[in-house]
């Protein structure tokens, strides 16, 4: 049986069913995985797989290098033990340590745009979730571009934005710094305000409230006022649900113009995939 592809909003996303990824992954088949990633604006939802780390890591890994959890010692407990390439994401303990990260993402973000090169995108393994909530959300940044005013338009190209980590500091992934403000500070870079997507060519807004601090050239309060505008564009707020409760979900996501609860945002094809994650 061939693939079906079909979306699953009217903006963002599209969901794969008959695809395989226990089995190495041919070339023809990528490609027919990033054209839908693609075309789905960054947000694509593979069913029903039953993957071991490695299968997991090898599929992650077409994408992209991959980003370990050992580079930061603040997260690598999180990590899934004998593979860093894993971050986990759970509210469950083992003699009282937490098996991954309980609240992660609990604010609108995008990841790691405080670095110099953010991720490219991140990969997100359901493997066990909660019958009722618990939906990873997603924005439309395509879209919150698309639709502005042409006057919005012209006032927001060419601008730049300080990305900082402190500017999450009274958030989980904030506190998990905490003590440590020089490190904090150091955590910073400078991007536009508008991105175009190496792939489809489409332009998309590169702000996110969890790490967009300042835009370049203005006060604090014309910048706040005028960032206040970005994410509450009328169209930017958009879902994904993982669906009933099953224990094989894959979800690659590209996060270039796409804004999620735990996702990033990139401009560049080289950059580094976010370290794959599981949702246990």
């Amino acid at each position: 049986m061939g693939l079906i592809i079909q979306t699953v909003s009217p903006h963002i996303g599209a969901e794969v069913i008959g695809a395989d990824l226990q089995q190495p992954m041919g070339d023809n088949l990528f490609r027919e995985l990033h054209q839908a990633w693609v075309d789905a604006d960054g947000l694509l939802i593979i069913r029903d797989q039953v993957l071991k780390p490695e299968q997991q890591i090898a599929f992650s890994r077409r994408f992209g290098e991959l980003a370990s959890a050992a580079e930061n010692p603040v997260i690598e407990k999180y990590s899934l033990p004998g593979h860093s390439e894993i971050f986990r994401v759970s509210n469950k303990k083992k003699d009282d340590a937490p098996l991954g990260r309980e609240d992660a993402g609990t604010y609108w973000h995008a990841d790691g745009t405080w670095q110099t090169f953010p991720s490219k995108a991140s990969i997100l393994y359901a493997i066990e979730i909660p019958r009722v909530g618990g939906n990873t959300m997603f924005a439309d940044l395509y879209q919150a571009w698309e639709t502005l005013s042409p006057t919005l338009k012209r006032l927001l190209e060419g601008l730049q934005a300080v990305h900082a980590m402190a500017n999450a500091g009274d958030t989980s992934y904030g506190r998990e710094f905490a003590g440590q403000g020089d490190a904090v500070a150091a955590k910073s870079a400078t991007h536009p305000l508008v991105i175009t997507h190496p792939d489809s060519g489409r332009k998309a807004l590169f702000v996110n409230r969890g790490y967009t601090a300042q835009i370049v050239g203005m006060t604090k309060a014309e910048s706040d006022a005028l960032l206040g505008l970005c994410p509450r564009h009328p169209r930017l707020a958009a879902g994904a649900r993982h669906g009933p409760l099953r224990p094989e979900r894959l979800r690659a996501r590209p996060f270039r113009g796409i804004l999620s609860l735990r996702a990033s945002l990139r401009k560049r094809r080289d950059a580094r995939i976010l370290c794959s994650l599981q949702l246990v």
